[in-house]
């Protein structure tokens, strides 16, 4: 076990590390999705209200706890109350649960990437090219293989060396990267027409489905209730500005899930005539959709290849945190090296993984609750886990550990300006909303409501 607990070297280390967490696969194909079929504009609109609000309010609670304690998510609600190191045995399952199917996601980037810096853009625009490759036994899980042991090794790296020089990196392509392709969208001929879309809000169409929806969005996006903010806010230097930090991820975040959606929602409303179907939910947008619209664009090669090259860039930070944090909760736990945790924490990974991805292929036989493997893991972990896991952390800060905890550490850097508003959103109006999420959740694995 280290003596003395790393740190980003700095406070853009620290922002980019964990805006890099928040910005992954949800904000390149969730969010466009999301917004198309709830009225553009409005969900916008509605995302943005909760992104200040919700948002601000759930992640510096996470980022003080971990700052204030210097531990992960177990130790950290410990130290704090020992009545509440369930929240941080809870934050660690989600993690360890997320981490093994979101690099089998990885892995599927990867291969498309391969596939389009070969010139097969027709192959891979092929009805079923995406299917016949998942349901294979040894090409996914060798991909899914290739992408998890790059993100151990930055892991294993280290904190400053290998996490923040990565952000560093990955995060600065990764927004010229976004910026340049929505760019090129958007001036195609005819992709005004899904500008307007995308933008234009549609208040006909604004319902408390769009506000739940949004909700539901901003918890998978910005990585909450899951133990990476309260590792990364472990690492957080004293003299950085705690409030302000947060404000710039979200800024980050936001700011790469509305650029995400200039790239797919004009181009693929251009491709489709304006048909609101071929926005599919999910890996069909990413992996069918896409292709069909890169091979029908001008220099769709290329435009293809430096997509997925962003789409992978953008799983890599996500994946690197997620790992990184369930490496930091067992090292805060029972003491072990860096190395060795990592190491025994990538086998894990590889293994489950594994599984994970043969529940498309040879173990498709697998139903829970109506769902495949990779399903079923997550709908708990996100519909579930996580905003039962951000509820308890409103309860036992709100109203037991008490938000003095928050006050303190945010004021080191100087005044609490929001203070009384956050106490407003810790204890009442954020807990009824994460209860919705879970109501939400439910209904819709239930059939019971149709999104």
């Amino acid at each position: 076990m280290e003596n003395k607990r790393s740190s980003f070297s700095n406070t853009l280390g620290f922002v980019l590390a964990a805006a890099g967490s928040a910005v992954g696969l949800g904000n390149l194909w969730r969010f466009p999705y999301l917004a198309a079929k709830y009225g553009g504009g409005i969900f916008i609109l509605v995302y943005l209200i909760l992104a200040v609000t919700l948002g601000f309010t759930l992640m510096i609670t996470e980022i003080a706890i971990g700052r204030r304690t210097g531990l992960s998510a177990i130790n950290a609600f410990q130290k704090l109350d020992k009545r509440f190191g369930i929240i941080g045995y809870l934050a660690c399952a989600a993690s360890f649960i997320i981490t093994p199917y979101y690099c089998v996601i990885g892995g599927w980037v990867v291969k498309y990437l391969i596939t389009f810096l070969t010139g097969n853009v027709v192959a891979a625009a092929e009805e079923e090219y995406y299917n016949g490759f998942i349901t294979g036994s040894a090409e996914p899980i060798l991909w899914f293989g290739v992408f998890v042991l790059f993100t151990a090794v930055v892991v294993m790296i280290g904190v400053e060396k290998g996490i923040e020089r990565a952000s560093c990196v990955l995060m600065p392509v990764l927004i010229v990267l976004t910026v340049a392709i929505a760019l090129y969208c958007v001036t195609r001929p005819g992709a005004m027409e899904g500008v307007k879309y995308y933008l234009l809000p549609d208040f006909s169409r604004f319902s408390a489905t769009t506000v739940l929806a949004a909700m539901g969005q901003l918890f998978y996006s910005m990585s909450l209730a899951m133990g990476t903010m309260i590792t990364y806010g472990s690492y957080m230097k004293k003299e950085d500005n705690l409030e302000k930090s947060v404000r710039q991820i979200e800024l980050f975040d936001t700011a790469l899930a509305i650029l995400a959606g200039f790239m797919i929602v004009p181009s693929v409303f251009v491709f489709s005539g304006g048909n609101e179907e071929a926005l599919g939910k999910g890996p069909s947008l990413m992996f069918v959709t896409m292709p069909k619209v890169f091979e029908n664009m001008k220099f769709g090669s290329i435009i293809g290849t430096v997509f997925f090259l962003l789409v992978l860039f953008a799983a890599l930070t996500s994946s690197i945190s997620l790992m990184e944090t369930n490496v930091s909760i067992v090292c805060d736990k029972w003491g072990w090296s860096r190395k060795r945790t990592t190491a025994l924490t990538t086998v894990y990974v590889l293994i489950m993984g594994a599984v994970i991805s043969l529940g498309y292929g040879s173990l498709n036989f697998i139903r829970i609750l109506g769902m495949g493997l990779l399903d079923f893991f997550d709908f708990i972990s996100n519909s579930i886990l996580m905003p039962v896991i951000g509820i308890l952390t409103c309860i036992s800060i709100g109203f037991f550990i008490k938000p003095q905890v928050v006050y303190d550490e945010v004021e080191i850097n100087g005044e609490f300006k929001v203070k009384r508003f956050y106490t407003v959103m810790l204890k009442w109006i954020a807990p009824v909303c994460l209860i919705l999420i879970v109501l939400f959740a439910v209904a819709e694995a239930a059939g019971w409501i149709q999104v």
